[in-house]
Protein backbone atom coordinates (compact mmCIF):
# COMPACT_ATOMS: atom_id res chain seq x y z
CA UNK A 1 0.00 0.00 0.00
CA UNK A 2 1.27 3.50 -0.80
CA UNK A 3 2.67 5.28 2.22
CA UNK A 4 0.50 8.06 3.72
CA UNK A 5 1.80 11.53 4.43
CA UNK A 6 0.45 14.37 6.52
CA UNK A 7 0.56 18.13 6.14
CA UNK A 8 2.76 18.50 9.22
CA UNK A 9 5.57 16.38 7.83
CA UNK A 10 8.59 17.98 6.13
CA UNK A 11 7.48 21.47 7.23
CA UNK A 12 10.07 24.15 7.88
CA UNK A 13 13.03 22.00 6.83
CA UNK A 14 15.64 22.89 4.24
CA UNK A 15 18.42 20.52 3.43
CA UNK A 16 21.46 21.34 1.32
CA UNK A 17 23.27 18.86 -0.91
CA UNK A 18 26.91 19.94 -1.31
CA UNK A 19 28.65 19.94 -4.68
CA UNK A 20 30.99 17.07 -3.79
CA UNK A 21 28.02 14.81 -3.06
CA UNK A 22 25.83 15.62 -6.04
CA UNK A 23 28.29 16.25 -8.90
CA UNK A 24 29.64 12.69 -9.47
CA UNK A 25 26.12 11.25 -9.58
CA UNK A 26 24.81 14.04 -11.84
CA UNK A 27 27.62 13.40 -14.33
CA UNK A 28 27.16 9.61 -14.21
CA UNK A 29 23.34 9.25 -14.03
CA UNK A 30 21.40 12.50 -13.39
CA UNK A 31 18.02 10.77 -13.06
CA UNK A 32 19.17 8.31 -10.39
CA UNK A 33 21.14 11.04 -8.60
CA UNK A 34 18.01 13.19 -8.20
CA UNK A 35 15.86 10.21 -7.15
CA UNK A 36 18.47 9.34 -4.52
CA UNK A 37 18.37 12.92 -3.23
CA UNK A 38 14.60 12.68 -2.92
CA UNK A 39 14.78 9.38 -1.05
CA UNK A 40 17.49 10.61 1.33
CA UNK A 41 15.64 13.81 2.21
CA UNK A 42 12.17 12.20 2.50
CA UNK A 43 10.26 15.07 0.94
CA UNK A 44 12.03 17.94 2.69
CA UNK A 45 12.85 21.00 0.60
CA UNK A 46 16.36 20.62 -0.81
CA UNK A 47 18.87 23.12 -2.15
CA UNK A 48 21.34 21.54 -4.56
CA UNK A 49 24.77 23.13 -4.78
CA UNK A 50 25.94 23.05 -8.39
CA UNK A 51 28.51 25.77 -7.92
CA UNK A 52 27.17 29.11 -9.13
CA UNK A 53 23.78 27.50 -9.77
CA UNK A 54 21.81 26.42 -6.68
CA UNK A 55 18.24 25.38 -7.44
CA UNK A 56 15.67 24.26 -4.89
CA UNK A 57 14.29 20.75 -5.47
CA UNK A 58 10.68 20.23 -4.36
CA UNK A 59 9.64 16.58 -4.04
CA UNK A 60 6.82 16.52 -1.47
CA UNK A 61 3.42 16.49 -3.24
CA UNK A 62 2.22 19.36 -1.07
CA UNK A 63 5.21 21.49 -2.08
CA UNK A 64 4.73 20.56 -5.74
CA UNK A 65 1.11 21.69 -5.55
CA UNK A 66 2.21 24.99 -3.99
CA UNK A 67 4.60 25.71 -6.89
CA UNK A 68 2.61 24.39 -9.86
CA UNK A 69 -0.94 25.26 -8.83
CA UNK A 70 -1.56 27.24 -5.63
CA UNK A 71 1.08 29.91 -6.31
CA UNK A 72 1.57 29.27 -10.02
CA UNK A 73 1.49 33.00 -10.79
CA UNK A 74 4.67 33.42 -8.73
CA UNK A 75 6.59 30.56 -10.35
CA UNK A 76 7.05 31.28 -14.03
CA UNK A 77 8.41 29.06 -16.75
CA UNK A 78 11.35 31.29 -17.54
CA UNK A 79 12.67 31.08 -21.09
CA UNK A 80 16.24 31.85 -20.04
CA UNK A 81 16.39 29.40 -17.13
CA UNK A 82 17.13 25.75 -16.48
CA UNK A 83 15.89 23.44 -19.26
CA UNK A 84 13.86 26.07 -21.14
CA UNK A 85 16.80 28.00 -22.54
CA UNK A 86 18.27 25.07 -24.53
CA UNK A 87 14.82 23.77 -25.56
CA UNK A 88 13.65 27.27 -26.53
CA UNK A 89 16.16 27.15 -29.41
CA UNK A 90 13.77 24.70 -31.07
CA UNK A 91 10.33 25.86 -29.94
CA UNK A 92 10.78 29.63 -29.59
CA UNK A 93 8.07 31.73 -27.96
CA UNK A 94 4.55 30.35 -27.87
CA UNK A 95 2.65 27.53 -26.17
CA UNK A 96 5.86 26.37 -24.44
CA UNK A 97 6.75 29.85 -23.26
CA UNK A 98 5.43 32.14 -20.53
CA UNK A 99 3.50 35.34 -20.13
CA UNK A 100 1.16 36.90 -22.71
CA UNK A 101 2.46 34.93 -25.70
CA UNK A 102 1.96 31.62 -23.88
CA UNK A 103 -1.46 32.69 -22.65
CA UNK A 104 -2.58 33.65 -26.16
CA UNK A 105 -1.26 30.41 -27.70
CA UNK A 106 -2.95 28.27 -25.08
CA UNK A 107 -6.27 30.12 -25.49
CA UNK A 108 -6.13 29.58 -29.26
CA UNK A 109 -5.26 25.88 -29.11
CA UNK A 110 -7.26 24.75 -26.09
CA UNK A 111 -10.56 24.31 -28.02
CA UNK A 112 -8.88 21.59 -30.11
CA UNK A 113 -8.23 19.50 -26.99
CA UNK A 114 -11.52 19.64 -25.10
CA UNK A 115 -13.04 16.27 -24.21
CA UNK A 116 -15.87 16.80 -26.69
CA UNK A 117 -13.49 17.65 -29.54
CA UNK A 118 -11.09 14.79 -28.78
CA UNK A 119 -13.94 12.28 -28.57
CA UNK A 120 -15.11 13.43 -32.00
CA UNK A 121 -11.68 12.43 -33.33
CA UNK A 122 -11.80 8.86 -32.00
CA UNK A 123 -13.35 7.18 -35.03
CA UNK A 124 -10.87 8.77 -37.43
CA UNK A 125 -8.00 7.99 -35.09
CA UNK A 126 -9.10 4.37 -34.66
CA UNK A 127 -9.28 3.90 -38.44
CA UNK A 128 -5.82 5.41 -38.94
CA UNK A 129 -4.38 3.19 -36.21
CA UNK A 130 -5.98 0.08 -37.75
CA UNK A 131 -4.52 0.95 -41.14
CA UNK A 132 -1.07 1.43 -39.64
CA UNK A 133 -1.21 -1.75 -37.56
CA UNK A 134 -2.23 -3.70 -40.67
CA UNK A 135 1.31 -3.16 -41.95
CA UNK A 136 2.64 -5.29 -39.08
CA UNK A 137 0.92 -8.40 -40.45
CA UNK A 138 3.72 -8.98 -42.94
CA UNK A 139 6.65 -8.99 -40.46
CA UNK A 140 4.49 -10.96 -38.02
CA UNK A 141 3.69 -13.73 -40.52
CA UNK A 142 7.33 -13.82 -41.62
CA UNK A 143 8.56 -14.07 -38.02
CA UNK A 144 10.71 -10.97 -38.54
CA UNK A 145 11.91 -8.90 -35.59
CA UNK A 146 10.74 -5.29 -35.50
CA UNK A 147 11.94 -2.19 -33.68
CA UNK A 148 8.74 -1.50 -31.77
CA UNK A 149 9.73 2.09 -31.01
CA UNK A 150 10.00 2.84 -34.73
CA UNK A 151 6.77 0.98 -35.50
CA UNK A 152 4.88 2.86 -32.81
CA UNK A 153 6.27 6.12 -34.17
CA UNK A 154 4.81 5.21 -37.56
CA UNK A 155 1.43 4.28 -36.02
CA UNK A 156 1.28 7.47 -33.94
CA UNK A 157 2.27 9.63 -36.91
CA UNK A 158 -0.43 8.06 -39.09
CA UNK A 159 -3.08 8.84 -36.45
CA UNK A 160 -1.93 12.33 -35.43
CA UNK A 161 -1.20 13.57 -38.94
CA UNK A 162 -4.75 12.60 -39.90
CA UNK A 163 -6.77 13.91 -36.95
CA UNK A 164 -4.74 16.99 -35.95
CA UNK A 165 -2.91 18.00 -39.12
CA UNK A 166 -5.47 16.91 -41.78
CA UNK A 167 -2.79 14.88 -43.61
CA UNK A 168 -0.98 18.10 -44.56
CA UNK A 169 2.19 16.33 -43.39
CA UNK A 170 2.90 12.91 -44.91
CA UNK A 171 3.77 10.02 -42.62
CA UNK A 172 7.23 9.82 -44.23
CA UNK A 173 7.88 13.52 -43.50
CA UNK A 174 6.43 13.17 -40.00
CA UNK A 175 8.87 10.33 -39.34
CA UNK A 176 11.74 12.60 -40.42
CA UNK A 177 10.61 15.12 -37.79
CA UNK A 178 10.25 12.39 -35.15
CA UNK A 179 13.81 11.20 -35.87
CA UNK A 180 15.05 14.79 -35.61
CA UNK A 181 13.20 15.23 -32.30
CA UNK A 182 14.97 12.14 -31.00
CA UNK A 183 18.36 13.67 -31.85
CA UNK A 184 17.38 16.99 -30.24
CA UNK A 185 16.11 15.30 -27.07
CA UNK A 186 19.56 13.84 -26.46
CA UNK A 187 21.55 16.79 -27.80
CA UNK A 188 20.14 19.23 -25.21
CA UNK A 189 21.16 17.13 -22.18
CA UNK A 190 24.67 18.64 -21.73
CA UNK A 191 23.10 22.11 -21.51
CA UNK A 192 20.41 20.94 -19.10
CA UNK A 193 23.02 19.38 -16.81
CA UNK A 194 25.22 22.51 -17.04
CA UNK A 195 22.52 25.19 -17.28
CA UNK A 196 24.80 28.07 -16.37
CA UNK A 197 26.96 27.60 -19.51
CA UNK A 198 26.35 30.50 -21.96
CA UNK A 199 24.88 29.58 -25.33
CA UNK A 200 27.92 31.18 -26.95
CA UNK A 201 30.12 28.46 -25.38
CA UNK A 202 30.26 25.38 -27.68
CA UNK A 203 28.94 22.25 -25.97
CA UNK A 204 28.62 18.58 -26.98
CA UNK A 205 25.35 18.16 -28.83
CA UNK A 206 25.23 21.65 -30.37
CA UNK A 207 26.00 20.54 -33.93
CA UNK A 208 23.53 17.61 -33.95
CA UNK A 209 20.94 20.00 -32.48
CA UNK A 210 21.40 22.52 -35.29
CA UNK A 211 21.25 19.82 -38.00
CA UNK A 212 18.08 18.31 -36.50
CA UNK A 213 16.42 21.71 -36.12
CA UNK A 214 17.03 22.36 -39.83
CA UNK A 215 15.24 19.11 -40.67
CA UNK A 216 12.26 20.11 -38.50
CA UNK A 217 12.03 23.47 -40.25
CA UNK A 218 12.59 22.01 -43.72
CA UNK A 219 9.54 19.78 -43.22
CA UNK A 220 7.17 21.98 -41.22
CA UNK A 221 7.78 25.58 -42.34
CA UNK A 222 6.68 25.01 -45.97
CA UNK A 223 3.46 23.40 -44.66
CA UNK A 224 2.89 26.38 -42.35
CA UNK A 225 3.33 28.80 -45.26
CA UNK A 226 1.12 26.82 -47.65
CA UNK A 227 -1.67 26.59 -45.07
CA UNK A 228 -1.96 30.34 -44.62
CA UNK A 229 -3.82 30.82 -47.92
CA UNK A 230 -6.36 28.05 -47.19
CA UNK A 231 -6.71 28.39 -43.42
CA UNK A 232 -10.41 29.26 -43.63
CA UNK A 233 -11.10 25.86 -45.17
CA UNK A 234 -9.32 23.74 -42.55
CA UNK A 235 -9.99 22.47 -39.05
CA UNK A 236 -6.47 21.32 -38.24
CA UNK A 237 -3.87 22.73 -35.82
CA UNK A 238 -2.08 24.90 -38.40
CA UNK A 239 -5.29 26.35 -39.89
CA UNK A 240 -6.55 27.08 -36.37
CA UNK A 241 -3.38 29.02 -35.58
CA UNK A 242 -3.60 31.08 -38.79
CA UNK A 243 -7.26 31.93 -38.10
CA UNK A 244 -6.59 32.90 -34.49
CA UNK A 245 -6.29 36.51 -33.40
CA UNK A 246 -4.44 38.05 -30.51
CA UNK A 247 -6.26 40.02 -27.79
CA UNK A 248 -5.77 43.20 -29.82
CA UNK A 249 -7.12 41.61 -33.03
CA UNK A 250 -3.83 40.89 -34.82
CA UNK A 251 -3.16 37.75 -36.84
CA UNK A 252 -0.21 35.68 -35.64
CA UNK A 253 2.98 36.11 -37.60
CA UNK A 254 4.61 33.20 -39.39
CA UNK A 255 7.23 32.70 -36.67
CA UNK A 256 4.68 32.16 -33.92
CA UNK A 257 2.58 29.82 -36.08
CA UNK A 258 5.78 27.91 -36.80
CA UNK A 259 6.71 27.81 -33.10
CA UNK A 260 3.33 26.48 -32.00
CA UNK A 261 3.17 23.99 -34.89
CA UNK A 262 6.55 22.55 -33.89
CA UNK A 263 5.51 22.43 -30.23
CA UNK A 264 2.18 20.73 -30.94
CA UNK A 265 3.79 18.23 -33.29
CA UNK A 266 6.28 17.25 -30.58
CA UNK A 267 3.71 17.16 -27.78
CA UNK A 268 1.25 14.97 -29.68
CA UNK A 269 3.76 12.44 -31.03
CA UNK A 270 6.74 12.09 -28.71
CA UNK A 271 4.69 11.46 -25.57
CA UNK A 272 2.80 8.45 -26.90
CA UNK A 273 5.76 6.97 -28.77
CA UNK A 274 8.07 7.03 -25.75
CA UNK A 275 5.63 5.90 -23.09
CA UNK A 276 4.36 2.96 -25.16
CA UNK A 277 7.89 1.82 -26.01
CA UNK A 278 8.38 1.05 -22.30
CA UNK A 279 5.16 -0.97 -22.26
CA UNK A 280 6.51 -4.09 -23.99
CA UNK A 281 9.52 -4.93 -21.78
CA UNK A 282 7.47 -4.37 -18.63
CA UNK A 283 4.68 -6.62 -19.92
CA UNK A 284 7.24 -9.30 -20.81
CA UNK A 285 8.53 -9.19 -17.23
CA UNK A 286 5.06 -9.60 -15.71
CA UNK A 287 3.08 -12.50 -17.26
CA UNK A 288 0.34 -12.03 -14.64
CA UNK A 289 -0.26 -8.44 -15.82
CA UNK A 290 -0.06 -9.55 -19.46
CA UNK A 291 -2.68 -12.27 -18.93
CA UNK A 292 -5.06 -9.88 -17.26
CA UNK A 293 -4.59 -7.27 -19.98
CA UNK A 294 -5.11 -9.79 -22.78
CA UNK A 295 -8.24 -11.09 -21.06
CA UNK A 296 -9.73 -7.60 -20.72
CA UNK A 297 -9.08 -6.74 -24.36
CA UNK A 298 -10.41 -10.11 -25.56
CA UNK A 299 -13.56 -9.64 -23.48
CA UNK A 300 -14.19 -6.01 -24.46
CA UNK A 301 -13.03 -6.00 -28.08
CA UNK A 302 -13.26 -9.63 -29.12
CA UNK A 303 -12.46 -10.02 -32.81
CA UNK A 304 -13.96 -6.66 -33.77
CA UNK A 305 -12.14 -3.46 -34.73
CA UNK A 306 -11.58 -1.26 -31.68
CA UNK A 307 -14.25 1.47 -31.47
CA UNK A 308 -14.98 4.43 -29.22
CA UNK A 309 -17.58 2.50 -27.17
CA UNK A 310 -14.89 -0.01 -26.15
CA UNK A 311 -12.65 2.56 -24.46
CA UNK A 312 -14.62 3.20 -21.23
CA UNK A 313 -14.56 -0.55 -20.54
CA UNK A 314 -10.78 -0.84 -20.85
CA UNK A 315 -10.27 0.05 -17.19
CA UNK A 316 -7.26 -2.18 -16.55
CA UNK A 317 -5.62 -0.89 -19.73
CA UNK A 318 -5.96 2.62 -18.31
CA UNK A 319 -4.36 1.47 -15.03
CA UNK A 320 -1.42 0.05 -16.99
CA UNK A 321 -0.97 3.40 -18.76
CA UNK A 322 -1.06 5.29 -15.46
CA UNK A 323 1.64 3.03 -14.06
CA UNK A 324 3.79 3.54 -17.17
CA UNK A 325 3.39 7.29 -16.70
CA UNK A 326 4.41 6.99 -13.06
CA UNK A 327 7.71 5.40 -14.03
CA UNK A 328 8.22 7.42 -17.24
CA UNK A 329 6.45 10.78 -16.87
CA UNK A 330 6.08 13.13 -19.83
CA UNK A 331 8.18 16.03 -18.55
CA UNK A 332 10.65 14.52 -16.09
CA UNK A 333 11.84 17.93 -14.88
CA UNK A 334 9.73 21.06 -14.37
CA UNK A 335 11.80 24.17 -13.59
CA UNK A 336 10.27 27.43 -12.40
CA UNK A 337 11.64 30.84 -11.37
CA UNK A 338 10.26 32.65 -8.34
CA UNK A 339 9.00 36.06 -9.46
CA UNK A 340 8.76 37.38 -5.89
CA UNK A 341 9.98 36.13 -2.55
CA UNK A 342 7.85 33.33 -1.14
CA UNK A 343 7.76 30.73 1.60
CA UNK A 344 7.25 26.99 1.25
CA UNK A 345 6.34 25.30 4.54
CA UNK A 346 8.28 27.86 6.50
CA UNK A 347 11.33 27.86 4.22
CA UNK A 348 11.98 31.26 2.59
CA UNK A 349 12.42 31.30 -1.19
CA UNK A 350 14.14 34.41 -2.52
CA UNK A 351 12.95 36.26 -5.62
CA UNK A 352 14.70 35.00 -8.74
CA UNK A 353 15.44 31.57 -7.30
CA UNK A 354 15.08 28.49 -9.50
CA UNK A 355 12.68 25.93 -8.07
CA UNK A 356 12.55 22.49 -9.69
CA UNK A 357 9.78 19.90 -9.42
CA UNK A 358 10.28 16.47 -10.94
CA UNK A 359 7.55 13.88 -11.55
CA UNK A 360 10.33 11.35 -12.11
CA UNK A 361 11.65 11.94 -8.57
CA UNK A 362 8.38 12.26 -6.64
CA UNK A 363 6.81 9.31 -8.46
CA UNK A 364 9.76 7.03 -7.63
CA UNK A 365 10.22 7.95 -3.98
CA UNK A 366 9.74 5.25 -1.35
CA UNK A 367 8.32 7.98 0.91
CA UNK A 368 5.18 8.18 -1.24
CA UNK A 369 5.10 4.87 -3.11
CA UNK A 370 5.45 1.30 -1.86
CA UNK A 371 8.03 -0.63 -3.96
CA UNK A 372 8.56 2.43 -6.18
CA UNK A 373 10.75 0.75 -8.82
CA UNK A 374 8.32 -2.13 -9.37
CA UNK A 375 5.77 -2.07 -12.20
CA UNK A 376 2.36 -2.54 -10.56
CA UNK A 377 -0.86 -1.19 -12.15
CA UNK A 378 -2.80 -2.09 -8.98
CA UNK A 379 -1.61 1.24 -7.56
CA UNK A 380 -4.23 2.86 -9.76
CA UNK A 381 -7.32 1.14 -8.49
CA UNK A 382 -9.82 3.96 -7.76
CA UNK A 383 -9.58 3.54 -3.99
CA UNK A 384 -5.77 3.78 -4.15
CA UNK A 385 -5.95 6.93 -6.26
CA UNK A 386 -8.41 8.58 -3.87
CA UNK A 387 -6.12 7.85 -0.91
CA UNK A 388 -3.13 9.63 -2.47
CA UNK A 389 -2.24 13.30 -2.66
CA UNK A 390 -3.18 14.74 -6.06
CA UNK A 391 0.44 15.72 -6.73
CA UNK A 392 1.99 12.36 -5.84
CA UNK A 393 1.30 11.50 -9.49
CA UNK A 394 1.60 14.41 -11.92
CA UNK A 395 3.10 13.01 -15.15
CA UNK A 396 1.55 15.79 -17.28
CA UNK A 397 2.58 18.61 -14.94
CA UNK A 398 -0.07 20.61 -13.14
CA UNK A 399 -1.79 23.94 -12.71
CA UNK A 400 -2.25 26.32 -15.66
CA UNK A 401 0.63 24.69 -17.59
CA UNK A 402 -0.73 21.16 -17.41
CA UNK A 403 -0.34 19.46 -20.79
CA UNK A 404 -3.22 20.21 -23.17
CA UNK A 405 -2.99 16.80 -24.80
CA UNK A 406 -3.46 14.65 -21.68
CA UNK A 407 -6.93 13.38 -22.59
CA UNK A 408 -5.87 12.79 -26.20
CA UNK A 409 -2.91 10.71 -24.98
CA UNK A 410 -5.06 8.35 -22.95
CA UNK A 411 -7.56 7.71 -25.74
CA UNK A 412 -4.89 7.30 -28.42
CA UNK A 413 -2.74 5.02 -26.25
CA UNK A 414 -5.72 2.83 -25.36
CA UNK A 415 -6.65 2.55 -29.05
CA UNK A 416 -3.10 1.54 -29.98
CA UNK A 417 -2.70 -1.05 -27.22
CA UNK A 418 -6.16 -2.53 -27.71
CA UNK A 419 -5.68 -2.76 -31.49
CA UNK A 420 -2.26 -4.38 -31.22
CA UNK A 421 -3.03 -6.77 -28.35
CA UNK A 422 -6.29 -7.92 -29.91
CA UNK A 423 -4.23 -9.14 -32.87
CA UNK A 424 -0.79 -10.04 -31.59
CA UNK A 425 1.21 -11.57 -28.78
CA UNK A 426 4.95 -10.97 -28.75
CA UNK A 427 8.39 -12.33 -27.91
CA UNK A 428 11.23 -9.99 -26.89
CA UNK A 429 14.53 -10.30 -28.71
CA UNK A 430 16.39 -9.12 -25.61
CA UNK A 431 14.42 -9.88 -22.41
CA UNK A 432 14.47 -7.41 -19.55
CA UNK A 433 13.65 -3.76 -19.03
CA UNK A 434 16.25 -1.47 -20.66
CA UNK A 435 18.14 1.08 -18.63
CA UNK A 436 16.96 4.68 -18.62
CA UNK A 437 18.52 7.05 -21.15
CA UNK A 438 18.07 10.60 -19.98
CA UNK A 439 16.89 12.98 -22.69
CA UNK A 440 14.25 15.69 -22.93
CA UNK A 441 11.90 12.69 -22.62
CA UNK A 442 12.81 9.42 -20.90
CA UNK A 443 14.02 6.90 -23.45
CA UNK A 444 15.22 3.27 -23.27
CA UNK A 445 18.98 2.90 -23.37
CA UNK A 446 18.73 0.48 -26.28
CA UNK A 447 16.16 -0.32 -28.96
CA UNK A 448 13.21 -2.47 -27.93
CA UNK A 449 12.97 -5.24 -30.53
CA UNK A 450 10.38 -8.00 -30.62
CA UNK A 451 8.63 -10.53 -32.78
CA UNK A 452 4.87 -10.22 -33.11
CA UNK A 453 2.88 -13.46 -33.05
CA UNK A 454 -0.71 -13.96 -34.15
CA UNK A 455 -2.97 -13.87 -31.10
CA UNK A 456 -5.38 -16.57 -30.07
CA UNK A 457 -8.09 -15.46 -27.62
CA UNK A 458 -7.17 -15.81 -23.95
CA UNK A 459 -9.47 -18.04 -21.88
CA UNK A 460 -11.75 -16.42 -19.35
CA UNK A 461 -12.32 -12.76 -18.75
CA UNK A 462 -10.50 -10.00 -16.92
CA UNK A 463 -11.05 -10.08 -13.16
CA UNK A 464 -13.22 -7.34 -11.68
Amino acid sequence: MDQPHTAAESAGQLRTVPLRQILPGMLRDPARALIDVGNRTQGSLVRINLGSFRPYLVTHPRHVQHVLRDRAENYERAGDGLFWRPVKRLFGEGILGEGQIWSASRRMLQPMFTAKRVEAMIDGMAEAIRDAVDELDQPSSAGRTVDIGAEQARIVCRAIMRVLFADKISVADAMRVVDAQDVIATAVIPRIIVPFAPLSLPMPGDRPFRRAKRIVDDVLVPVVRATRAVADEGDDVISTLWRARTDDGRQLDEQQVRNDTVAMFAATTETTINVLTWFWPHLEQRPDIADRLYAEIDRVVGGEPVRREHLPELTYTRMVLDELLRLYPIGWIIPRRAVAADEIDGVPIEAGATVVASPLVTQRMARFWDRPDEFDPERFRPEQVRARHRYAHFPFGGGPHQCLGMYLFYLEAQLILATMLSRYRFRMRRPGVPGLRLAAALRPRHRVELTLLAASPSPGTAPA
